[in-house]
């Protein structure tokens, strides 16, 4: 058994240290229990939130909101909207934000009639017997079409509150919360050192750089903060080519043709097409997240090159920019027997990386199919005003600068009032 994981977690390595946002935002060394009926339910990315009326027991009510996993994990795990309809008591058991009051991170939730679920429990009925694929094209390549998804990840306490950060199927064959020999606990979880430090959020996302960076390249992240929207995913925007394929766990369509493939990441249903039928990049590129990207097939690999980038963040984890001169290889190679379509890929950057980025990621035959999924990030730092409304919600500077605008036109108003006095 320990050989199997440990063959799954050797192929899974390069993933295991991207960060996802928000644990940080929230105690896990505290736990909270509130009872209340549901008002409303948001199934959003990169986190749902359930929002209910908490009553004391002098009557008073109280508005709560808690955070879930995002929408698309969890209608991968079968959970639905439907669940928390408006109206359904409920009992939920998790951790108190650190900043926010009446929020919560859900860990437990005990419904009216007993029943109760763990952040990460998987209650999907079996899927289906997936359908035969062919694994080649009628040209002999390799046919890699269809809806694709990274294996699902979660903490190995499957209330979500302690413990190592991985694959699903290597963390259900651990005892809740284990740390398997030579990894660490989630940054955040119960008893890190991120969880206990006096900044949590400064403790989680202010660290080294995780490549060494060109003096360019240091001065481009030097003022960079990844819990905010500084970091794109924390504005609903995309990252990058690499990082958006397999983070989330979201459903990935692959759409095949023979002089290109259209790459759909269910990620903000960013689009990007890989060339078959070109050799060389135009020279008038218009710079994009996507860039400019040419494939070739060499034997059953293909490989595909792009260039023309916006400068942006290639990890906003490991506090690591790129330049608008970076270029990524990937190399795509499908195991028809898993099924089971493996990337690698190497990012170079002359103007801000000293070194290659490197990595890889696995994708499977989706559980789901293919559906881009709303993005309203209401975390802390992000949303900003703390309200638990939209992003697109006033920040807390805009509150603020409406607030002076507002005392400016009192004063003002003043002013004309006295002048009028004194002329009557």
């Amino acid at each position: 058994m320990m050989a199997g994981l440990a063959a799954v977690l050797a192929l899974f390595v390069p993933a295991l240290v991207t960060a996802h946002h928000g644990l940080a935002n929230f105690d896990l060394n505290t736990e909270v229990s509130i009872a209340g009926t549901v008002t409303r339910v948001s199934f959003v990315n990169p986190h749902s939130w359930v929002y209910l009326d908490v009553r004391d027991a002098e009557g008073e009510i109280t508005v709560w909101r808690c955070e879930l996993r995002g929408a698309s994990v969890l209608r991968r795990s079968g959970w639905a909207p439907d669940m928390f309809a408006t109206g359904t008591e409920l009992t939920i058991t998790g951790a108190p934000d650190r900043f926010e009051p009446n929020t919560c991170y859900l860990g437990t939730v005990v419904f009216a009639d007993g029943t109760s679920v763990d952040r990460y429990d998987q209650i999907a009925p079996a899927p289906p017997p997936r359908a035969e694929r062919p694994a080649r094209r009628p040209s002999g390549v390799p046919n890699l079409a269809g809806d694709w998804a990274a294996e699902q990840r979660m903490l190995t306490d499957p209330r979500g509150m302690a413990g190592a950060f991985l694959p699903m199927r290597v963390a259900q064959a651990l005892e809740p919360g284990a740390v398997p020999q030579g990894l660490e606990a989630f940054p955040g979880t119960r008893g890190t050192a991120v969880s206990l430090a006096e900044d949590p959020i400064d403790a989680a996302w202010n660290v080294p750089s995780g490549i060494p960076l060109t003096e360019a390249g240091a001065r481009a992240i030097e003022r960079f903060d990844g819990a905010s929207t500084d970091n794109p995913r924390l504005r609903c925007e995309t990252t990058n080519i690499l990082f958006d394929w397999a983070f989330e766990s979201d459903v990935n369509r692959i759409v095949q043709e023979e002089d290109r493939i259209t790459l759909l990441y269910g990620t903000l249903g960013f689009e990007r097409t890989i060339h078959l039928d070109q050799t060389a990049h135009p020279d008038d590129l218009e710079p994009g997240r996507a860039g400019h990207s040419i494939g070739r097939w060499e034997g059953d690999e293909l490989v595909v090159e792009t260039v023309g980038f916006l400068p942006g963040i290639l990890s906003a984890d490991r506090r690591i920019p790129h330049s608008g001169q970076m270029r990524v290889v990937e190399r795509f190679t499908l195991d028809p027997e898993g099924p089971a379509l493996r990337r690698s890929y190497v990012a170079e950057d002359p103007l801000y990386l000293e070194s290659e980025f490197a990595g890889a990621d696995v994708v499977y035959p989706a559980d789901v199919p293919y559906m881009e999924t709303t993005c309203d990030d209401r975390s802390f730092r992000s949303s900003s005003n703390g309200s638990g409304e939209s992003s697109e919600s006033p920040t807390r500077w805009g509150w603020i600068a409406w607030a002076g605008v507002g005392l400016l036109g009192a004063i003002i108003l003043l002013g004309m009032t006295r002048r009028h006095r004194r002329r009557a």
